[in-house]
């Protein structure tokens, strides 16, 4: 049958099981939106306010759901919008296909209108990319895209198609024939024999759980492993939520920002099994320091990430999943009541005050309320930290945040997407003053949906995590960090057409949660936060992990 090549694009889509789009038009992507006219019953598109925004949504998709995201943009600028969030996907090994727009291939190189190499610019933030001169091998690559996409390390790929590939026409063959076990691969058995070996004849082990387990769907796996062997786990920021935060076993977040005991447990233990994580600069501090006395198992499917960072006793190279399961069967249920009685003390008790309005408080509050099915997506600050510090993930893929490239304004477009994947869950927006006008527009695009987005926008009128920072290290000179008074959010919220309420005490807050979560209608709650208060525990950059600042 012989398909236009937009028609070809939206054919291939379906064989992948896409029915969700994020995007915004533009003029070398006309055609492809003129075929979605035609395909609207078998499309949910979501039109953002900026490519930027559908390249978040795409991304938090993405994340909440374990499938592929996928981003429509046209040329030039619109194309340009979505480098940070494809920058972003990349760090986080998000699959997204990023299907831009081109210029027609007879303007190529002649500085035509809204023409940009984005190929060029996106290589070094793509898993793989592709310039499409040719609509009869334009089904394949949309094929591939999504296999490497998916396979392996997952990432994004980006697909640049001139304006006249669109419109050409090129027979197009049904391919249904999805591969759904790409992620597999084999394991050397004598290297999961070490590993086991290594693992009982350990007496202080510790698991670093990082973002691959949950890649992986490896959680009930890495569950197995730490019960059996009373194996005590520390979690990466991508990892919260590989493990349930109120097990006995679960140590929290480790690293900069990391609990005191997570972060002693490391220093102390004799053996550490890092499981899909990547021994980021940020969570291990100095590289030497970072369990001195133990031997590393590294267990990824990516091999360049063995050795990277930090150096290994024995790596297994494979799927976390099946690494994790073959892993459980040949560990030995073994006491270690001593170890894990030494990390206890270290744990540092909370003592909250009663009707306080910190932060935790906050966090507290809404996980009473909205319960732990919530996905909970962040901007990148102090508001990130102190929700990965105190909300107790029990569920992968209910923490959705920039890690790796760390990218404020971020969170908003990952809610929708999370929000549209997931239509029956809360989806709670946790936002700082500061990260959340950088994107707050995507407000309108929440409103035409009618998506029951909360937002906590925490509001300390400052760049919170920089002051305190400047605070710490720098003799409290804050250079350009005050942003008193700039906005007042709840008329902003009214414009857009949404309901907003100004909250300073857990009473209101609590009620706002609860009138938010009754109407299922979209609600931003501005928390009034001081601008004094500081992340915590906290470890100097450059320092080792066991170099602690508590308060």
């Amino acid at each position: 049958m012989k398909l236009t090549g937009a028609e070809i694009v939206l054919a291939c889509l379906k064989e992948q099981g896409i029915d969700k789009i994020f995007g915004y038009p533009g003029g070398a992507v006309i055609p492809l939106y003129d075929a979605l006219y035609d395909q609207r019953e078998h499309f949910q598109h979501i039109l953002t306010c900026h490519e930027q925004g559908a390249s978040h949504a795409a991304d938090g998709y993405a994340r909440s759901t374990g499938n592929v995201g996928v981003c429509f943009a046209t040329s030039g600028p619109g194309a340009t919008n979505t480098v940070t969030g494809i920058a972003t996907a990349y760090m986080d090994s998000v699959p997204l296909v990023v299907i831009t727009g081109q210029v027609p291939a007879n303007l190529l190189g002649k500085d035509s209108f809204q023409e940009v190499d984005i190929t060029g610019i996106t290589l070094p933030i793509t898993k793989h990319n592709y310039f499409v001169k040719d609509v009869e091998k334009l089904a394949d690559v949309i094929r591939e895209a999504f296999e490497i996409a998916k396979s392996g390390r997952p990432g994004p790929v980006l697909i640049d198609i001139p304006k006249n590939v669109f419109l050409e026409k090129a027979t197009y063959v049904e391919k249904k024939e999805v591969n759904e076990n790409i992620r597999t691969s084999c394991v050397e058995n004598n290297q999961l024999i070490k590993a086991a070996n290594f693992i009982n004849m350990a007496s202080k082990p510790v698991i670093y759980a990082g973002g691959g387990i949950i890649i992986s769907d490896a959680s009930q796996e890495l569950y197995s492993l730490a019960t059996k062997g009373n194996i005590p786990v520390v979690n990466t920021l991508m990892g919260l939520g590989s493990f349930p935060r109120d097990h006995a076993l679960s140590l929290g977040l480790v690293g900069m920002h990391g609990m005191k005991e997570a972060n002693l447990a490391v220093c102390g233990s004799d053996l550490i099994i890092a499981i899909g994580a990547r021994f980021s600069d940020r969570v291990i501090g100095v590289a030497e320091e970072f369990g001195p006395k133990a031997k590393v198992i590294h267990i990824d499917i990516d091999k360049s990430e063995i050795g990277k960072n930090k150096g290994v006793d024995l790596s297994v190279i494979g799927d976390v999943k099946k690494v994790l399961f073959e892993l459980s069967n040949m560990i030995v249920n073994k006491d270690r009541s001593t170890w894990l009685e030494e990390i206890d003390t270290w744990r540092v008790k909370k003592e909250l005050k009663e009707k306080s309005f910190k932060a935790v408080d906050i966090l507290n509050c809404a996980w009473n309320v909205l319960g732990e099915d919530t996905i909970v997506t962040t901007e990148v600050g102090q508001h990130q930290m102190w929700t990965a510090q105190n909300f107790p993930f029990k569920k992968p893929r209910t923490f959705i945040s920039s890690g790796g490239l760390g990218t404020m304004g971020y969170g908003l477009g990952a809610a929708i997407g999370a929000q549209v994947g997931n239509p029956e869950k809360n989806v709670l927006h946790i936002a700082g003053d500061g990260s959340f006008r950088m994107n707050c527009n995507e407000l309108a695009t929440v409103s035409k949906y009618n998506l029951p987005i909360i937002t906590l926008l925490f509001n300390n009128q400052t760049l919170g995590m920089v002051r305190q920072w400047q605070k710490m290290f720098c003799n409290e000179r804050y250079s350009e960090t005050d942003i008193t008074g700039e906005v007042d959010y709840m008329k902003l919220v009214e414009a857009y057409g949404l309901r907003g309420y100004r909250v300073d005490n857990i009473d209101d807050l609590e009620n706002a949660l609860n009138e938010a979560k009754r109407l299922r209608k979209p609600i931003v709650i501005e928390c009034i936060l001081s601008k004094d208060d500081c992340v915590f525990p906290m470890v100097p950059p450059g320092k080792p992990i066991h170099h602690i600042i508590l308060e």
